[in-house]
C-alpha cells in the first residue's frame, strides 16, 4: 500500500477496493437517501474504502472540499460511476462531526463504536440469518447520532448521517485488511433504499395510477395511525394519571433546594466567566463546555456548561444525588445556576489541567513517583465511593481526563454525570451501558449489570496508561490491539523497557513497575479474580514505598 501523501492529480487517496457487486444494476440502495442516485452504490463504497485506508494510516478521516473534488475526478471510469451522486458531502471543513479524527470518533461515540463493529460482524452469516443479522448491524448504525456535538439543535439529515459514516470509516479504518468484512457491512448498510433518489421512473400513466392508489392508501394508514395515538394517549393518561409530576421547572427547584447544593444566579455566572468569553474557556466534555471563573470574593471555579436536553440526566445527578459526597480525592460541586434553557455546575478548579494532557501531552512530563502518587489518590478516592456510608457509588467513567489534578498534583475524581449508586444489601444494579470506549468492562456490556468491578476494570486500563504513556487502543496498526493485551503478551516474554513510557527516561523502579504491571493486569481479569479497591491501594502505596527505598541515599558510616 503506498503511503498517504497526495500525488499529482492532488489527491491522497487510494481507489483499490472493488466492491463485489460493483457490476450490478441499480438495485443496491442508496444509504437511506445519502446518495441521490441508486446507482453510485458501488462507486460510493470504494470511495469509503479509501477514507478508511487514510483513516488507518493519518488518523484523519475526510478530506477536504478542495481535495475531495481533485480526487473525484482523478479518475474517467471512477468519475463516471459517482458524478452526481453526493459523495462529496463527505469532506472537512464542514463543522460538526465532519472536522472529527479516528481518536475523536474513538472519545466521543467509544460505545456506538464498539456496537457497530461487534453487530456488523456479518462475514459467518449465513442466508438464513441474513435479515436478522444485518437487521442488528442496520439498528447500530441507526442508533448512532451526533446531536449532542452539532451546533445545532435540529441538525438536518445529512449532518447525521456525516456523524455515522466518521464512525464506519474508524471501523473500516480498524479492519482495513479484512476486505471481506467491510464488502458484507457495506452491502447491508448500501442496500438501505429511499425512493426520492431513485432513477428508474415509472410512466406517466403508471405514475398517475399508483400516485391516486397512493393517496388512498396513505389516508387509510393516516386514519388507523392517528387513531391508535388516540387510543393510547387515553391509556397512558389513566395509567400515569396519579403519578403526573408538577410543572418541569418547578420540579427542578424543589428538588434541586433539598439538593444543599447553593445556586448562583446566571448573573454571577457570566460575571465569574466574562460572559462566557472563549479565553476562559478550559474544556470540552460529553454533557458541555467548561470555562475558568472567578466568583465575586475570588475564589477560582471550573463552570460546566449545559445547554443540551440529553445531558440533563448529567445535571441532576450531580446535584441532587453526590452534591453532599465530599473527599479529598473527589472534585467537589460547589454549586449549581439554573434557567428554562441552560444550566451550569460548578466545581473546585484544578489548575494542573488532567491526567491525560499529562500522560500524551508533548510538552508535558510525569515523574515516576508523581505517577505512583496520583494513582494512590485516584484509587483513594474510587475506595470511598465503593464503600460510602449510603451504598456504593460506581463512577462508571474512570479515565485520565476524568482525573484532575490539584496545585500540588494530587488527584482528584470528576464528572460524576454516568454514575450509579447501588443500595445497600444490593450487589448490582441493571443500566444500559454507558462509559467510554476501552475502558468499558467487557462483562458490563454483556450483561449490562454496574458493579464496582467495573470501576476496577477501568482503572486498570487508566494504570496501564500511567506505565506505558500509551492511548487505550491504537487503530492506526495493522493488527489493533487493547492495552490490556498488549500488557499481557509483554509479560509472556517481553520486557519492561519496550512497555515504559519513553518520557520516563528510564527513571524508575523495575520491581514497583512490575507490581503495578501486574496489579492492572489483575485489575482487567475476569470480574471474580479482580481485586477491591482497597486491595488495589494498598499494593501502589507498596510500589511507592520500594521505589523510595531505592532511591533514597544510603547513609555513610559513622565513625567512632
Amino acid at each position: 500500500m503506498r503511503p498517504y501523501q497526495s500525488d499529482e492529480t492532488g489527491c491522497s487517496l487510494d481507489f483499490q477496493f472493488h466492491s463485489a457487486s460493483e457490476n450490478s444494476s441499480c438495485r443496491e440502495g442508496n444509504w437511506g437517501g445519502f446518495l441521490r442516485k441508486n446507482c453510485c452504490g458501488s462507486g460510493f463504497k470504494e470511495y469509503l474504502y479509501a477514507l478508511g485506508q487514510l483513516a488507518n494510516q493519518t488518523g484523519n478521516i475526510f478530506v477536504n472540499s478542495s481535495e475531495s473534488h481533485k480526487c473525484l475526478a482523478s479518475s474517467k471510469e471512477f468519475t463516471h460511476r459517482v458524478s452526481g451522486c453526493g459523495i462529496e458531502k463527505l469532506k472537512s471543513g464542514s463543522g460538526g462531526c465532519s472536522d472529527f479524527s479516528v481518536d475523536d470518533v474513538t472519545s466521543k461515540f467509544g460505545i456506538e463504536l464498539i456496537s457497530l463493529k461487534e453487530n456488523c460482524n456479518l462475514t459467518s452469516s449465513t442466508d438464513g440469518d441474513w435479515d436478522q443479522s444485518c437487521g442488528s448491524c442496520l439498528k447500530s448504525w441507526e442508533d448512532i447520532s451526533g446531536r449532542g456535538l452539532l451546533s445545532v439543535d435540529d441538525p438536518a439529515k445529512d449532518e447525521l448521517d456525516v456523524c455515522r459514516f466518521t464512525v464506519l470509516v474508524t471501523v473500516t479504518s480498524s479492519r482495513i485488511a479484512d476486505k471481506e468484512y467491510v464488502q458484507t457491512v457495506y452491502k447491508c448498510l448500501g442496500q438501505q433504499n429511499n425512493n426520492t433518489g431513485n432513477e428508474n421512473q415509472e410512466p406517466e400513466g403508471e405514475a398517475k395510477n399508483k400516485s391516486n392508489s397512493g393517496k388512498i392508501l396513505i389516508g387509510c394508514i393516516t386514519g388507523v395511525v392517528v387513531l391508535l395515538i388516540i387510543v393510547m394517549y387515553i391509556m397512558f393518561k389513566r395509567c400515569y394519571k396519579s403519578n403526573d409530576p408538577p410543572k418541569k421547572h418547578a420540579f427542578k427547584d424543589v428538588r434541586l433546594n433539598e439538593a444543599g447544593c447553593p445556586k448562583f444566579s446566571i448573573k454571577e455566572i457570566y460575571s465569574a466567566t466574562n460572559n462566557l468569553n472563549d479565553q476562559n474557556f478550559i474544556g470540552e466534555g460529553t454533557a458541555g463546555k467548561v470555562y475558568k471563573g472567578v466568583l465575586s470574593h475570588k475564589q477560582e471555579v471550573a463552570i460546566k456548561h449545559i445547554v443540551n436536553d440529553v445531558n440533563v440526566e448529567t445535571f441532576f445527578r450531580e446535584i441532587t444525588s453526590l452534591s453532599h459526597v465530599r473527599h479529598p480525592n473527589l472534585v467537589p460541586l460547589l454549586g449549581y445556576c439554573l434557567r428554562e434553557d441552560e444550566c451550569f455546575l460548578l466545581y473546585e478548579l484544578c489548575p494542573n489541567g488532567n491526567l491525560s494532557e499529562w500522560l500524551f501531552g508533548k510538552d508535558k512530563k510525569l515523574s515516576w513517583t508523581q505517577r505512583l502518587e496520583i494513582a494512590i489518590d485516584s484509587a483513594r478516592g474510587l475506595w470511598f465511593l465503593h464503600t460510602y456510608t449510603e451504598g456504593c457509588i460506581v463512577h462508571r467513567d474512570i479515565k485520565p481526563t476524568n482525573i484532575l489534578l490539584g496545585p500540588n498534583f494530587e488527584a482528584k475524581l470528576s464528572d460524576f454525570g454516568l454514575s450509579k449508586v447501588i443500595d445497600l444489601g444490593e450487589t448490582h444494579v441493571s443500566s444500559e451501558v454507558r462509559g467510554t470506549f476501552g475502558y468499558v468492562d467487557p462483562e458490563y456490556q454483556c450483561n449490562r449489570q454496574v458493579t464496582s468491578f467495573g470501576d476496577v476494570y477501568s482503572f486498570g486500563i487508566v494504570l496501564l496508561q500511567i506505565l506505558s504513556g500509551r492511548k487505550v487502543i491504537n487503530l492506526n496498526l495493522k493488527n489493533p490491539m487493547p492495552l490490556n493485551k498488549m500488557a499481557k503478551a509483554l509479560t509472556r516474554g517481553g520486557s519492561i523497557e519496550e512497555f515504559a513510557d519513553p518520557k520516563l527516561d528510564g527513571q524508575y523502579s523495575a520491581e514497583a513497575f512490575d507490581l503495578i504491571l501486574h496489579l492492572a493486569l489483575s485489575c482487567t481479569a475476569p470480574k471474580q479474580d479482580r481485586p477491591a479497591m482497597a486491595q488495589v491501594f494498598v499494593k501502589i502505596e507498596e510500589a511507592l514505598e520500594l521505589s523510595t527505598r531505592e532511591t533514597a541515599p544510603i547513609p555513610e558510616p559513622s565513625t567512632l
